[in-house]
């Protein structure tokens, strides 16, 4: 199970820290993919785009190959369940421990006028979106690791209290390390929310892309042969592994490993594969969203999948809390 805020355009960061791993677990797992629009409201109060943000996330998870035949791939607020199991997990969470959350923290800086009661369970909410269909594997980047940890110490509590209901959740990247896509500015990672020059969408046109890259952090070059990179070099060649062919990365080590590097053609070449990656993401996107009954049609089959596992799930949980009165 997992989920992406409809906060604004998808970026590269969503999909190789994320997508990437949707896609391999839909043909292996039983899967539940949500838009998660409850979540927006703790920073985006204002609804007005809502609806058409909640269209694009879903046209762009499609594009980017999930297959709403295989997955349920539903809309949050469809999910009444959710609220109700929010409101029980809220009891086994204690206020010190949210204040402490890394993200928290970065909420209150970026909306510092906005400190509301949603922003601090933020945790409790995500852990219901995972424990509500009991799911075993969450496939989260970096960033999300402390709320996973959150969401287990939930699902031990309740379990201590009440009986055996939740299996604790664990990170799932078939074994690869989670994937952090560093901003091309140098500092931090790509973000919907902040630096757009220093984040590549999947929305972005073509002469955006070269713009964005042509800009990123770079040097003079290495002064001498076997240099050590400094971090933000080493992020375009990570940029330049996701979407490049092995033998132009190859090209551009041995310059960099020689001092021979040139970051203008690097920035030129990793400009012109990002494009080759992003645009047929961009046009599928494009295509699906002028498709309005279509995506109604998924949103109705994917709540109809969550909403059968989201209800076994309360059913459990009310007898163990003893709340079946009759």
């Amino acid at each position: 199970m997992s989920g992406i805020r409809p906060t604004g355009y998808l970026h590269l960061g969503n999909y190789f820290g994320a997508i990437r791993n949707y896609i391999k677990m839909q043909e292996n797992y039983e899967c539940f993919f949500m838009v998660a629009d409850l979540h927006s409201l703790t920073t985006h109060p204002d609804t007005k785009e809502l609806k058409q943000n909640v269209h694009r996330v879903l046209a762009e998870n499609i594009a980017c190959g999930l297959d709403p035949e295989k997955a349920a791939l539903y809309c949050q607020s469809h999910i009444h369940e959710i609220s109700e199991l929010y409101m029980y997990l809220n009891m086994l969470a204690y206020k010190g421990e949210l204040e402490k959350t890394a993200t928290f923290k970065d909420k209150v800086r970026q909306h510092p006028q906005n400190v509301n009661a949603g922003l601090l369970t933020y945790p409790v909410l995500m852990a219901t979106d995972i424990l509500v269909h009991r799911a075993k594997y969450v496939p989260v980047g970096k960033d999300q690791e402390q709320h996973l940890e959150m969401t287990r110490n939930f699902a031990q509590r309740f379990n201590y209290r009440y009986g055996d209901v939740f299996p604790e959740p664990v990170a799932f990247n078939f074994g690869e390390d989670l994937v952090k896509i560093p901003g091309l500015d140098g500092s931090g990672k790509m973000s919907k929310s902040e630096n757009s020059m220093a984040t590549l969408y999947l929305a972005d046109d073509d002469e955006s892309i070269r713009k964005k890259i042509k800009k990123a952090k770079t040097d003079a070059g290495p002064m001498e042969p076997n240099t050590p990179k400094p971090d933000y070099i080493e992020n375009i060649f990570l940029l330049m592994k996701l979407v490049s062919p092995a033998d132009v990365i190859e090209k551009f080590e041995n310059d960099y490993a020689t001092a021979n590097i040139r970051y203008g053609d690097m920035k030129a070449q990793l400009a012109e594969d990002m494009v080759t990656f992003i645009a047929p993401i961009r046009q599928k996107t494009k295509d699906i969203m002028q498709n309005e009954s279509y995506l109604k049609q998924v949103m109705e089959q994917g709540a109809e999948k969550a909403r059968k596992s989201a209800a076994a799930t309360l059913l459990q949980v009310r007898q163990s809390m003893g709340l079946q009165y009759y």
